[in-house]
């Protein structure tokens, strides 16, 4: 019997994980990534527990935990205070693993070093999509032909052409109420891990295991907002606020610092699957970055999706794939719902909510990392399929 074949399209994480863990699965895999580069766009990324199992299943757990510099932290007030602290060692503890910080970059490189020279088509935008059906293959149109494939699976992002055409009735994304600047620049003194909170503006310090810091910032406002220089404007927003932030924009260059309007999908489509087509991250769950989990979903997704069509006939990929559904379409949809709420909150403007929001949490005192621990049990426990909960 022939190799079974699937067609990736996108190149990011999501899409680049699908692709191993497909190949460990014995597919014969096809990317297309529209970019000239497999260079991905972004700075700093979290690997959270339930991710780094993701990667388990690839073999590639241990090399990201390697990167893991996270030693404590915790929130912090605009003007340096501590409102909790928290030893990043308790995570390890409680969930088995810690959250690694490290540069995007990095992570697509680990993918990408396991795939077979010619796997990865750059400069192969898609045009177009059929979903096949049990009886037909799947075809994916390109400016460079057409390929034929027993899957599809779609991580072509939160504007997916994929999704529209499979659902043209589904939601468009909707703005999240704030943007975000990040960047990644060299430490010459030690930084302790933190999110600094304001009023609906935010702040992290991650430091990274080259001896960086990824550093990014939040703030309310309408879309389409731009600066000619957007150092600059961090400057001006943050320049107040206590050290380091001031000392780690100004060291900033300006090329480097990435701005984006916050879009996520608020009504998922009514299936993550139609035919022989799957989509994946945030072409189906793309959410705000609040709680560090698109990239952890998009990996969940991936390795979920491999299980569930191993060992499928080339007729029943169709089946599987309304498994598929079943399996992520809950649970992706609950993460996107919460990590909306938290950006609601972490974002709001309004200076008493942002107030009452730091008492609170202050007032918690020794509890606050324990209701923190049930806050996030429920994404961080998370298991690959196969292998039971934890």
């Amino acid at each position: 019997m022939a190799q079974p074949h699937a067609v990736v399209i996108g190149g990011g994480i999501g899409g680049l994980t699908a692709a191993r863990a497909l190949l460990d699965g014995g597919w014969a895999v096809t990317v297309c990534e529209r970019s000239p580069s497999l260079e991905p766009v972004g700075a700093g990324l979290a690997v959270a527990p339930n991710a780094l199992r993701a990667l388990d299943v690839l073999g590639l757990g241990d090399a990201v935990r390697e990167r893991s510099s996270l030693h404590g932290g915790g929130i912090r007030r605009w003007d340096g205070r501590w409102l909790m602290r928290l030893d990043a060692e308790r995570i390890r503890a409680w969930f088995g693993d810690p959250v690694v910080l490290l540069r995007r970059a990095t992570l697509v490189e680990l993918l990408a070093a396991g795939l077979p020279g010619g796997t990865v088509r750059t400069g192969s935008a898609v045009t177009g999509v059929d979903p096949g059906s049990r009886t037909a293959p799947a075809h994916v149109l390109t400016a460079s032909g057409e390929l034929a494939a027993d899957l599809v699976v779609a991580a072509d992002g939160i504007n997916s052409l994929t999704r529209r055409t499979l659902f043209p009735e589904a939601a468009d994304p909707v703005y999240a109420g704030f943007a975000t600047w990040r960047f990644i620049v060299p430490a010459d003194l030690p930084i302790v891990p933190a999110e600094s909170w304001g009023h609906g503006s935010v702040v992290g310090l991650m430091p990274l295991a080259d001896g960086s810091v990824y550093v990014y910032a939040s703030v309310p406002g309408a879309p389409g907002a731009q600066a000619p220089d957007e150092r600059a404007e961090l400057l001006r927003r943050f320049a107040h606020w206590h050290a380091p932030i001031p000392q780690l924009l100004t060291a900033a260059e300006s090329g480097d610092v990435l701005r984006n309007d916050v879009w996520y999908l608020d009504a998922p489509p009514r299936a993550y699957h139609r035919g022989r087509v799957a989509l994946l991250g945030d072409a189906a769950h793309a959410m705000p970055p609040n709680l560090g989990q698109g990239g952890c979903q998009a990996m969940e997704d991936a390795v979920t999706l491999a299980h569930t069509v191993s060992g499928t006939d080339r007729a029943d990929v169709p089946a599987a794939l309304a498994r598929y559904t079943a399996a992520r379409r809950p649970r992706a949809s609950a993460v996107v719902r919460r990590s909306a709420r938290a950006g609601a909150l972490l974002c709001c403007g309004c200076r008493g909510v942002a107030a009452a929001r730091n008492l609170a949490l202050a007032a918690m005192g020794p509890l606050g990392p324990l209701l923190l621990r049930r806050s996030i049990a429920g994404i961080f426990d998370w298991s690959p399929p196969g292998e039971g909960r934890r």
